[in-house]
C-alpha cells in the first residue's frame, strides 16, 4: 500500500516513520525541506508539494493529513497546491490532526460530491505513541474505514483503533479525551503540590515510582510525573505556565450545549487560562508533563 503523508512534525514525522518500518510506502509533503531530507534517508519518498504527494500515489489514493487545526487543513486540501488536485472518485482523505469535530463534518459533505471520502481521526499517544504506536478514534465512512484499515493497523497500537461513528465523530472522541487529560493532568498537579508543601521532605519521584506499581491511581502520566521529578535541577526551572487548551475549551463548549455537567474539566481549562497569573507549583507539574508526553513547549522561570 502507497500512502500520502502530509505535515512531519512533532507527531507527523515519527508516524510517517512509523508507516515507512511498517512495510507502507510513504510519498510526504512538508514544508521544512530538511526534515524530508532526514526521512528520505529512511525509504520515504519525497514530495514537492501536497499536490504532488497525491499525484505520485496509486488509485484508490490515500493521503494523510497530519497539520495543525485550523484554515491550513483547508489549504492543504484546496489550496493551489492542495491534494485534491491530485484526486478522484474513492480516493480518501484522513485527518489525524486535531480539528474541531464541526469542520471535519464541513469537509466531508465537501468532498462528498467529488466522490472522495474523509475520515477524521483523532491521535492520541504523544511523542511515544507516535513513533510506537498510537491510539485512534476514526470516523467517516465505514467503508473507507475498511479500506485504509492496514494504514490504522500499522499506525496504532494493538486493539488501538476504532471506527466510532460518522463523519466528526472521531474528532468529537479526541476532544472529549483531551477535555478529560486536562482534567487527570491538573489532579496529578495538584496532588503532588501538597506533598511539595507538606512538612515532609517527599523524593516526588519516588512516590510516584510506588504508586504506579501496584496503586490504584497507577497510570501512564504518572510515570512521566516520575521521569519528570527524577530531574528535579530541570524540573525546577520549569515556568508555570501551560500552553494549548483549544480542544479543552472545545469540549467545556459542547458540555454546555448537551447541559453535561463538568466541573473538573471547567476547573482544569480555567487552570490552564489563570496560568500566567501567579506561581502554582500544580502547573508547574501539567507543563512539565505536557513536555514529557507531547514535546510542548514550556516557559522558564
Amino acid at each position: 500500500m502507497k500512502v500520502g503523508f502530509v505535515g512531519l512534525g512533532r507527531m507527523g514525522k515519527p508516524m510517517a516513520l512509523r508507516l515507512a518500518r511498517q512495510g507502507v510506502e510513504v510519498v510526504a509533503y512538508n514544508r521544512s525541506q530538511g526534515v524530508l531530507q532526514e526521512v528520505a534517508q529512511e525509504g520515504i519518498e519525497p514530495a514537492a508539494s501536497p499536490l504532488d504527494a497525491a499525484k505520485r500515489l496509486i488509485p484508490p489514493r490515500v493521503v494523510w493529513l497530519m497539520v495543525p487545526a485550523g484554515d491550513v487543513v483547508d489549504e492543504m486540501i484546496w489550496g493551489e497546491q492542495g491534494v485534491l488536485g491530485g484526486l478522484q472518485a474513492r480516493d480518501i482523505v484522513i485527518d489525524g490532526g486535531n480539528s474541531h469535530y464541526t469542520d471535519s463534518v464541513r469537509r466531508a459533505e465537501a468532498l462528498a460530491p467529488q466522490g472522495v471520502d474523509y475520515l477524521d481521526v483523532g491521535t492520541s499517544g504523544g511523542l511515544e505513541g507516535a513513533a510506537n504506536g498510537v491510539s485512534l478514534t476514526i470516523g467517516g465512512p465505514r467503508g473507507a474505514f475498511e479500506a485504509c484499515r492496514p494504514i490504522f493497523e500499522a499506525l496504532a497500537v494493538s486493539d488501538g483503533f476504532a471506527h466510532v461513528g460518522e463523519s466528526g465523530a472521531g474528532h468529537f472522541a479526541k476532544m472529549v479525551h483531551n477535555a478529560m487529560e486536562y482534567a487527570m493532568l491538573q489532579v496529578i498537579g495538584e496532588g503532588f503540590w501538597l506533598l511539595e508543601q507538606s512538612e515532609y521532605e517527599f523524593d516526588l519521584a519516588q512516590v510516584a515510582h510506588a504508586w504506579n506499581h501496584g496503586g490504584v491511581i497507577r497510570s501512564w502520566l504518572l510515570g512521566l510525573a516520575e521521569r519528570a521529578f527524577s530531574d528535579r535541577q530541570q524540573f525546577d526551572e520549569i515556568s508555570d505556565y501551560v500552553g494549548g487548551g483549544e480542544t479543552g475549551e472545545w469540549g467545556i463548549q459542547e458540555a454546555r450545549r448537551l447541559h453535561v455537567p463538568t466541573p473538573l474539566m471547567d476547573l482544569a481549562v480555567n487552570e490552564r487560562l489563570l496560568s500566567q497569573a501567579g506561581e502554582s507549583f500544580a502547573r508547574r507539574v501539567v507543563a512539565a508533563l505536557r513536555l514529557q508526553f507531547g514535546g510542548h513547549e514550556v516557559r522558564t522561570r
